[in-house]
């Protein structure tokens, strides 16, 4: 197994590296001091807390609400800035002065009311605080007037764009192909891979080559590392490797420290920072489309269906257990690809193309697992998410590392388009 994901993720990260040297996003703006407060990252984390702490949103609807509010937070601070890159949607007139703390604050909160109107009286209230840190005069009220503008282009953008549609997963009997999975044997987000992409023209140009043949060597090796590593009570997989299949599954995404922490120890200016976020959450949002119209072409079974019934598939080299189950809950929709590897892949490649090269150290605490796991670059981190989702039992290793190239593929083309 090892040898399987080195040769593949040297082979994407070499490639990718290669072209970091060929393509410049933009010039960059001037190096300076990250502020003691930057607002961009405060308001991230109001962000997560709307989305994720109050909202509960699930994470395929947790990348588009991310992607809004960093796109329209980019935008406002881009226009004060006297655009020195390209804007997302718009770039409001500004004179330099407004208040980019106002601005700021405006964008994120005018798009996440939109997003979670159940949660109006508190996102006011915080808002309310927010401002009042703020001095009155001028600068400040030009501030709250370009967030308004650029929270407005946001939300009117997203408007119809195919979310929450009534779209179902195609159920399947025959050997193969997919169906709800124990325990809640549901089907849910199958909307996810018909929405309008952020950047990318569509979503049907990222298509993967798909899973192997059931009656394949490679099909039977990968049924066989799944049940033996995979299984709620494996014995071969080792507390390390249960820690971060846990780690990585959290739904308090690690990945969200990840990127505060590089604003902060990268000492990003607040344009940089703002830059960075929407890069990385556009990504990130349109990887998770592709992935999703991919597994909706695919419909290919879980690894607790194809182990339970493995004396079903026609390949000599797998055998079934029908009470096996893997150590993670498998999530309501197909296996291929994998979901996580799609959004962390574009994820992780962005972050690394931002910044210019691999080897960045970070680390996240995730509360699902109790434990803090660091890492010495991107490529490392990535690799590891595509062991851990075999470690948990809910993916084959094909649906890792395709889903992997899938997220490099999308972030490659959004940040050679958004410059």
């Amino acid at each position: 197994m090892v040898n399987v994901f080195n040769v593949s993720m040297r082979r994407q990260f070499g490639a990718a590296v290669a072209m970091i040297v060929a393509i410049v996003l933009a010039p960059p703006a001037p190096a300076t001091a990250a502020p003691a407060t930057n607002p961009v990252i405060a308001w991230d984390l109001n962000a997560q807390e709307a989305i994720w702490d109050v909202g509960r949103q699930l994470p395929w609807v947790q990348g588009r609400s991310f992607a809004m509010v960093s796109g329209a937070v980019y935008d406002a601070v881009n226009a004060i800035a006297g655009r020195p890159y390209q804007p997302y949607l718009v770039a409001p007139r500004a004179t330099g002065q407004e208040s980019t703390d106002a601005a700021v604050a405006t964008a994120a909160h005018r798009v996440l009311l939109a997003l979670l109107p159940a949660q109006r009286e508190r996102l006011v209230a915080e808002y309310a605080a927010a401002l009042a840190e703020i001095p009155d005069g001028a600068a400040k009220q030009g501030g709250i007037a370009i967030g308004d503008q650029t929270a407005a282009a946001m939300i009117a953008s997203r408007a119809n764009d195919g979310s929450f549609g009534d779209q179902r997963w195609v159920h399947g009997t025959e050997p193969g192909q997919w169906r709800p999975t124990p325990p809640a044997f549901a089907s849910e987000a199958a909307w996810v891979g018909f929405v309008r992409p952020f950047v990318v023209p569509s979503a049907a140009m990222f298509r993967t080559d798909g899973p192997p043949a059931l009656t394949s060597a490679r099909y039977a090796r990968e049924v066989n590392e799944v049940q033996r590593l995979g299984g709620v009570d494996s014995t071969a997989r080792t507390p390390d490797q249960t820690e971060a299949a846990i780690w990585w599954h959290d739904r308090n995404v690690t990945e969200w420290q990840i990127k505060r922490q590089l604003a902060q120890t990268q000492r990003l200016s607040v344009l940089r920072t703002a830059r960075m976020f929407a890069l990385v959450d556009l990504s990130v949002a349109d990887a998770a489309i592709a992935c999703s119209d991919d597994k909706r072409a695919w419909s290919f079974w879980r690894p607790v269906t194809a182990v339970q019934l493995a004396d079903t598939d026609g390949n000599p080299g797998t055998t079934a257990d029908p009470t096996w189950m893997p150590l993670l809950v498998t999530p309501p929709f197909p296996d291929h690809p994998s979901g996580h590897a799609c959004a962390t892949a574009a994820r992780m490649a962005t972050l690394r193309t931002f910044l210019g090269r691999d080897r960045v150290a970070f680390s996240a605490y995730s509360v699902d697992a109790d434990a803090t796991r660091h890492f010495s670059g991107f490529a490392q981190a990535i690799d590891e998410l595509l062991r851990a989702r075999v470690w948990g039992g809910i993916h084959f290793t094909s649906a890792s590392v395709q889903g992997g190239e899938l997220g490099e593929e999308v972030s490659r083309y959004v940040t050679t388009r958004l410059r």
